[in-house]
């Protein structure tokens, strides 16, 4: 993941020209994505070792901190830490031995992860079933598992300032303002929630639709080095670009449908597709669109790559949440088959 501490700029006038040519031969764009690109990785399985012999569960989110360690959150083994004893949000080497682990007792589901450039831990806790005293609510730890900041009351849900209603993912600005994107399916919320660094909220833009600026299912979100906020509006099958105070830029549709976003310190996107389906008008509707991690560039959109998903069956298969080290190593977090991969260059 690129390291948040990385200053955002105004590009030149020269980039920016090249900028805007690309914008407009590429913007708002209704191509299909790209299902034949060249494959440049090699994907490398069992990478993640547990010493106790504990198996993963489902998991949707990994990032790669600013040291080049490999964070993770597994459902406890399962689809949920409800009456679980067991940690959820991992740590693991590069070598895939895992490294430490904490948060045992907090979650109900954890569904979207985050570290910041200080080494803070970002997760959201996506709802409570069964009702209980837990979920919808974002949390912020120490490296070390220490609880630094809580947003959303724990077990309500809510569509207000200080409620969210199965929030599905988080990011963080370099100057500290918290992204939430508060969410996930038609009887939750459809939302881009911005708070202060202290945790005051500041303002909200979304809803329900298809148009500008509206949601089905915010997914993941990743701030590129123009700090533009993209949006993975996964139930749209599309990308959406924002400024940080919610002015709407853009869409895009050719990286398939989008659950996990991440961009590298090179401004290159990586968007895991882990659910287009060809059925008629279902669930993951997408026709012609093949599962896989597509590859392109943040600045004007165009896909260079593409990593197949060689399963592409049932409701969801591979990478659901993915992050990308400084060497070029793509992580996957899978929530279908239950695993975390990792794809090495060719």
């Amino acid at each position: 993941m690129r390291s948040p501490l990385r200053a955002f700029g105004r590009a030149p006038v020269a980039t920016g020209l090249l900028w805007l040519l690309a914008t407009l031969s590429v913007s708002g764009q209704d191509s299909a994505p790209p299902n034949t690109l060249p494959n440049d990785y090699i994907t490398v399985l069992n990478w993640a070792k547990f010493p106790d012999g504990r198996r993963w569960g489902q998991t949707s989110g990994v990032v790669v901190d600013v040291d080049g360690a490999i964070w993770a959150i597994d459902r406890c083994g399962g689809n949920s830490c409800v009456d679980s004893e067991l940690d959820p949000i991992l740590v693991f080497y590069q070598s895939g031995r895992l490294r430490g682990s904490f948060g045992a007792g907090r979650f109900n589901l954890p569904h979207g992860l985050y570290v910041d450039g200080n080494g803070n831990v970002w997760v959201t806790d996506h709802g409570t079933d069964p009702p209980n005293d837990r979920g919808h609510q974002v949390f912020k730890f120490s490296a070390r598992g220490n609880l630094m900041l809580t947003l959303g009351e724990a077990g309500v849900a809510g569509n207000g300032p200080n409620h969210f209603n199965q929030p599905s993912a988080v990011v963080v600005s370099p100057e500290g303002d918290i992204f939430v994107a508060d969410g996930h399916g038609p009887d939750s919320n459809a939302r881009i929630v911005r708070f202060d660094a202290q945790g005051n909220y500041m303002h909200e833009w979304g809803g329900h639709g298809t148009d500008d600026g509206q949601f089905d299912t915010p997914h993941d979100l990743a701030l590129d080095e123009r700090g533009r906020l993209f949006v993975a509006d996964r139930g749209n099958n599309r990308i959406q670009i924002f400024e940080q105070d919610g002015t709407w830029l853009e869409s895009w549709t050719q990286f398939g449908r989008p659950s996990g976003l991440d961009i590298d310190d090179r401004d290159r996107l990586y968007v895991a597709d882990s659910e287009s389906r060809t059925n008629e008008g279902g669930y993951g509707h997408n026709p012609n669109v093949r599962r896989g991690i597509r590859i392109g560039r943040a600045l004007d959109g165009i896909v260079t790559g593409f990593v197949p998903d060689h399963a592409e069956r049932g409701v969801t298969s591979g990478a659901e949440g993915l992050a990308v080290d400084t060497d070029g190593n793509i992580f996957g977090a899978e929530v279908g088959r239950g695993d975390l991969k990792k794809y090495i260059p060719r």
